[in-house]
């Protein structure tokens, strides 16, 4: 029993983790997201009263101690965190990175011709701080 409780954890590891690696911030995420936080709130509230009845789980599936259970529901939780941390930072750098440009165009436009500005963005060239004549402007 206990490499059904295994293999049952690995593959929640492996399903959770590439349901998070996949997709954004849909109303589908957030649903599932609170979903799994009310379980967990139920869950928790059990085995606080009950700390028996956990064991009784855990030894059910071939697992020691309910402590080792809640052990082993830690570890997921810790990667689902993880990945969704990820992916929020992965999210944060993408609009950070798309600002940066917009900014980037911006500053040019306003020396420069837009056709002028979009070659040099193209090109991968710094903006010029001097104005056509090499003298700065201001």
């Amino acid at each position: 029993m206990q490499i059904v409780v295994q293999i049952a954890l690995v593959l929640a590891v492996v399903t959770v983790s590439l349901a998070l690696m996949r997709g954004g911030s849909n109303a589908r995420h957030l649903a599932i997201r609170r979903i799994m936080l009310i379980l967990f709130a139920f869950v928790a509230g059990l085995s606080i009263f009950f700390p028996g009845m956990l064991t009784h789980i855990a030894r059910f599936f071939g697992i020691g101690r309910g402590t080792d259970l809640v052990l082993y529901g830690l570890i997921v939780s810790f990667l689902v965190y993880m990945a969704t941390t990820y992916q929020r930072f992965r999210h944060m750098e993408t609009t950070m990175t798309k600002l940066s440009r917009r900014v980037a165009l911006d500053e040019v436009n306003r020396r420069q011709s837009p056709a002028a500005a979009a070659r040099a963005i193209a090109a991968g060239t710094a903006p010029s701080e001097s104005g056509s004549n090499g003298t700065a402007t201001g």
